[in-house]
Order: C-alpha cells, then sequence, then structure tokens
C-alpha cells in the first residue's frame, strides 16, 4: 500500500519540482513502485520527468474534473517511475471545483483505487496554499517541506504548519510532517548556517539529515528532461537525493516496526 507524500511550501523558488522529481527517481531506482503526480499548473514536474506537458492526451486535471480514472491518464517515464503528468488546464480545473461539492476530497478518491499499485505516490504542489494544494493535503499521508535557509521561509513555514493543523482538524486527522529538507544550501552563508539551526532547534527530528546543496548539475538536469540521478549520478545534488530517498525508506521501514510492536 503507497505511502502518499505531498511535497508543499506555499513560498515558491525553494526547490518544491526539484525535490519531487529527483525524488521519485531516487525511490525508483532503489527499486520501489512510485507515482509522481503534478499537481501545479507550470507543468515543471512533468516536462522535468521527459514529458511534454503541451501535448498530453490527458491529465491530473482530466482526473480532479472527474472525466477519466486516474490509471488512465498515467504515463511512463524514461527513469522508471509513473507520472500523472500535469499543465496550465489545472488553473480551469481549479476554478472548476470552486463550487462543487467535495473539492478538497477529489484526489483522494482519484488516488485511493491506485494505492495497491505504487510503493510511494508523490505529489508536487503549486507554490500556494490553493484548493490544489488542499486536495494534495487531504489526500496526503505525509507532507515533506523543502525550504531553503533564509530567514523569510522562516516565516513562510508557520503558514503552512497552520494549514496543515487546519487540514488535520477537518479533513485528513492522520496527516504527519514527513520532514523538513534543507534546500540550495550554502554552507558558507553564516545567515543559512544560522536558519538552519533554528530549523533544527524547532523541529528537532523532523529535520532531514539530507542537505541538498546549491549545484549546477542539478540546474542543468530539468532542461534535458532529466532527473539528477540520471542525467547525472556521481554528482552533489545526484549523492543528496539518493540519501534522501534512503532516509524516507529507513522512517517508513522505523514505522511499520513500532506499529507492529504496538
Amino acid at each position: 500500500m503507497a505511502r502518499i507524500i505531498a511535497i508543499a511550501n506555499q513560498k515558491g523558488g525553494v526547490g518544491k519540482t526539484t525535490t519531487a522529481v529527483n525524488l521519485a527517481a531516487a525511490l525508483a531506482g532503489t527499486p520501489k513502485r512510485v507515482l509522481l503526480v503534478d499537481l501545479d499548473a507550470q507543468g515543471n514536474a512533468t516536462m522535468g520527468s521527459g514529458v511534454d506537458k503541451r501535448d498530453l492526451p490527458a491529465s491530473t486535471c482530466d482526473v480532479l474534473l472527474g472525466e477519466l480514472e486516474g490509471a488512465d491518464a498515467i504515463m511512463d517515464t524514461p527513469e522508471g517511475y509513473d507520472l500523472l503528468p500535469g499543465n496550465i488546464d489545472l488553473t480551469a480545473a481549479e476554478l472548476e471545483l470552486m463550487g462543487a461539492e467535495g473539492r478538497e476530497q477529489r484526489l483522494k478518491r482519484a488516488l485511493d483505487p491506485l494505492r495497491a499499485r505504487y510503493d510511494y505516490i508523490i505529489i508536487d504542489c503549486p507554490p500556494a496554499l490553493s484548493l490544489l494544494t488542499l486536495n494534495a493535503l487531504t489526500a496526503a499521508d505525509s507532507v515533506l517541506v523543502p525550504m531553503q535557509c533564509e530567514y523569510y521561509a522562516l516565516e513562510g513555514i508557520s503558514a503552512l504548519m497552520e494549514t496543515i493543523e487546519a487540514v488535520r482538524s477537518r479533513l485528513n486527522p492522520g496527516l504527519e510532517i514527513e520532514g523538513v529538507l534543507r534546500t540550495m544550501f550554502d554552507v558558507r552563508n553564516n545567515l543559512t548556517n544560522a536558519v538552519s539551526s533554528e530549523l533544527v532547534e524547532h523541529f528537532g527530528d523532523q529535520v532531514f539529515r539530507t542537505i541538498v546543496p546549491r549545484n549546477v548539475r542539478l540546474a542543468e538536469a530539468p532542461s534535458h528532461g532529466q532527473s539528477i540521478v540520471g542525467y547525472d549520478r556521481s554528482s552533489r545534488g545526484a549523492i543528496a537525493y539518493l540519501g534522501l530517498a534512503g532516509e524516507i525508506i529507513r522512517r517508513q521501514r522505523e514505522r511499520a516496526t513500532g506499529e507492529k510492536a504496538a
């Protein structure tokens, strides 16, 4: 049964899509059965997976609007994970869903029949606390928060935590924090190190040990329609995301062991 992980942060430019694509590729290489869901109208996770967002036979939009079953919109990718692709049509889907009954549950209903097919379902959320993000948080078992270690990021994460608490109380009581991931990390920057220390002090073990560094190869990979694991497996960026996949698998194993013991 798949663990569904939403990758969310309402602040743009923190590495959500980079994390979604590279984590999906790293998990698929372990090997695990992985589905990546592109819920962002920019469609960057789709393009980064080697799929043209401008020429999709079906998309996440069709699934959310109930025009297709999730299984009918899934595509293969060159790197071994499956993709539920997204594009600009998601903007129209969000508007159409505004007045719909059970609008926050659409993605959950679409993904529930797919859970038995996968080990992990990764959802790339848009950079806003929107209805689409709310759908992701309602469908997910946990939230992974990518965060650049800078001053304003600390303010943004508090708003996200408030949203997660609201979703827990109203829509998804089992929603957990998968972890906080430090991205675009520059060890030479004193502010970066100070914010990193604050994060660890506040979130403790919820902060992943893995740190994703600033890395040119990581920035280049999407322009080739590849993850960093496929583009340059020996780069620092690839090593970081392979390490993140290992941490997530280990945490999942520990949870399963704890549940059995209980």
